[in-house]
C-alpha cells in the first residue's frame, strides 16, 4: 500500500482555510505576485521537509504548509523571490527540522524564517514596502501593485507625523505585508479559529489586551508615540497573535500559562516596536516568548502533594 505524501491534520487544515481569504485579498491589493511568493514559499517549505523525512519513511506534515503560507503572507509584496526561498527554508531546517521534526520544535518556523531575512537583508526586507492599489480588486488585474517600492507602512507614516486613516488600516488597503493589513478578515479568522477550537482565545486575547494596555500607558505619558488603536490596527500584532502566537507547538500547553505567554508577547512588542531600533517588535516578542513557553509552564506546574 502506498504511503499519503502528506500527514493528515484536521486542525492545520482549518488554519490554512483561514488563510486563503487573507490570501485573496492580498493578491486583490497587490497584484498576482503574492499569489507566486506565497506559493513560493510554501513549495520551498513542503520540498525542505520532504527531503528530511523521506529517509525515514515519514509523511511530511501539513503544518509545514501553514508555514509556507505564513512565510509568503508576512513578508513585503516586493521582496525578492530568493529572499523568499531562503526565509521559508531556514525557517524550516534550523526551527523544526533540526529540533527533530514535527511537534518538536521550539520555535514557529515562519518567524525564524522571517527574523533571519529581516536581520541578514535589511534593504529588501525592511525598506521594500510597496503601496496598494488605489482602489482594492485592482490587484486581480495586475502583476504587482505599482513599481515603487518605497511607500512606507501605517506605522511608519503615523511615526514620522503623517496622516494615515483608521479605516484604511482596518480595512488593509494600504502597504504592508501581503497577509497583514486586512484587519476585519483576520478578526473573522480568528472567531472561526476560536469556535473550531483550533486557536487559543485566551493567547489572542491577552496578546492584543497587553499590547492595547501598555502601548496606552506610553502615550498617556508621551502623546508623541504611537496611540494604541494604531499599534493595534496598523502593525502586525493582530496577524501574529491569531495565526503565530497561537502555535500549538511552540505555546505554553497549560491554560494559566497562556494568559502570562500572550502578555509576554503583547508587552514585549509594544516595548521593543517603541524604545528600539526595530520597528518589528511582534517578531522578536514572539521569538522571546517562545523561549519561555516551557518554563512559564513549568512555573505553572502545581507542586505534587506527597503522600505519606
Amino acid at each position: 500500500m502506498q504511503k499519503k505524501f502528506f500527514q493528515k491534520q484536521p486542525m492545520m487544515r482549518k488554519v490554512i482555510y483561514s488563510l486563503i481569504p487573507i490570501l485573496i485579498f492580498a493578491i486583490g491589493n497587490f497584484g498576482w505576485i503574492v499569489l507566486l511568493k506565497t506559493f513560493l514559499s510554501t513549495f520551498t517549505a513542503v520540498f525542505i521537509e520532504w527531503l528530511f523525512e523521506r529517509k525515514k519513511g515519514k509523511p511530511v506534515s501539513e503544518a509545514v504548509i501553514v508555514t509556507g503560507l505564513l512565510v509568503g503572507l508576512i513578508l513585503p509584496p516586493a521582496v525578492p523571490f530568493w529572499i523568499v526561498i531562503v526565509s521559508s527554508s531556514f525557517g524550516v531546517v534550523f526551527a523544526k527540522m533540526a529540533f527533530g521534526g514535527f511537534a518538536k520544535n521550539l520555535y514557529n518556523p515562519a518567524m525564524v524564517g522571517r527574523a533571519f531575512v529581516y536581520v541578514s537583508f535589511p534593504a529588501a526586507v525592511q525598506q521594500s514596502w510597496t503601496p496598494a492599489v488605489s482602489t482594492w480588486g485592482q490587484g486581480f488585474g495586475r502583476w504587482i501593485a505599482s513599481d515603487v517600492v518605497t511607500m512606507a507602512t501605517p506605522l511608519n507614516v503615523i511615526r514620522g507625523g503623517g496622516d494615515m486613516s483608521m479605516w484604511k488600516m482596518f480595512f488593509g488597503n494600504v502597504s504592508g505585508a501581503s497577509g497583514e493589513t486586512a484587519k476585519w478578515l483576520i478578526i473573522a479568522a480568528a472567531v472561526y479559529l476560536i469556535i473550531t477550537k483550533t486557536a487559543s482565545w485566551k493567547i489572542i486575547l491577552s496578546t492584543i489586551a497587553s499590547a492595547f494596555v501598555v502601548s496606552g500607558l506610553i502615550f498617556l505619558f508621551d502623546p508623541t508615540r504611537l496611540n494604541p488603536l494604531a499599534w493595534i490596527f496598523g502593525g502586525s500584532i493582530l496577524f501574529g497573535a491569531v495565526f503565530m502566537a497561537t502555535d500549538p507547538i511552540s505555546a505554553p500547553k497549560r491554560e494559566r500559562s497562556k494568559w502570562i505567554y500572550g502578555g509576554l508577547i503583547g508587552t514585549l512588542s509594544v516595548v521593543i516596536g517603541t524604545f528600539s531600533l526595530f520597528g518589528a517588535g511582534f517578531m522578536f516578542a514572539l521569538l522571546i516568548a517562545n523561549t519561555f513557553a516551557s518554563l512559564i509552564d513549568y512555573l505553572d506546574t502545581p507542586e505534587k502533594v506527597n503522600k505519606s
